[in-house]
């Protein structure tokens, strides 16, 4: 994603029951469900604001990610926002 914004499954974290990802944005981290639900720390509002837009334009592609995370899988790239 541009803007600077790190987005990251771990495969570590493939048992974990909540569908999810991981932002970076600077020395800033977060945690979102899969539907752009913030589940643990915090981003600067404009980064929030960017990272909620792109996951709710990609929730699909998200779910099959997890899905591939899960099965140990590869990770398919997903588009940024323009």
């Amino acid at each position: 994603m541009p803007y600077g914004i790190t987005i990251a499954m771990f495969w570590r974290e493939h048992n974990h029951p909540v569908a999810h990802f991981h932002a970076e944005y600077g020395e800033h981290a977060a945690s979102f469900a899969i539907d752009g639900t913030l589940l643990a720390g915090s981003l600067p509002p404009r980064s929030m604001r960017l990272v909620c837009e792109w996951a709710e334009l990609h929730q699909d592609e998200l779910l099959a990610n997890w899905e591939r995370v899960r099965n140990l899988e590869p990770l398919v790239s997903i588009d940024p926002l323009p």
